[in-house]
């Protein structure tokens, strides 16, 4: 798996690193089919399943978005060490959530195998995963 925390309402680094993603499983082709890509939403109260589920479909088409209650989401994002807070932007203004941008490779047998960190290229992410998946 690859596991991404993010938010929706993210300007930047979310969909930089969701479409590296995207790249990186195209390359691989049919070896790609073995990565199940996952978006977990950092910011329950704005992505709903309905807008999660609209979102990830401009990247992956496998892409999975997952939401819950915040403390479940906070309880896997310390489980990962994923740093999250929302951030106040001033009267009248919509917040923004600072957070980690890497994105975790999790194996088949669900153990933890690493990460990469934010704006890998999706040439060096393809490496990675092909390492992972020779193994």
């Amino acid at each position: 798996m690859l596991i991404y925390f993010g938010y929706t309402f993210c300007p930047d680094i979310c969909p930089t690193d969701l479409m590296t993603i995207t790249q990186a499983l195209d390359a691989l082709g049919e070896a790609g089919a073995a990565v199940q890509p996952i978006f977990i939403t950092l910011d329950p109260q704005r992505d709903t399943s309905e807008r999660l589920a609209e979102y990830v479909t401009s990247f992956h088409p496998r892409l999975i978005g997952l939401t819950g209650a915040p403390q479940d989401i906070r309880r896997v994002a310390l489980a990962y060490k994923a740093y999250y807070a929302r951030k106040e932007n001033g009267p009248g203004e919509d917040y923004t959530i600072d957070h980690t941008g890497v994105t975790y490779l999790v194996g088949r047998d669900g153990q933890y195998l690493g990460f990469v960190p934010p704006q890998t290229s999706p040439g060096r992410l393809t490496e990675v995963i092909r390492a992972q998946l020779a193994e």
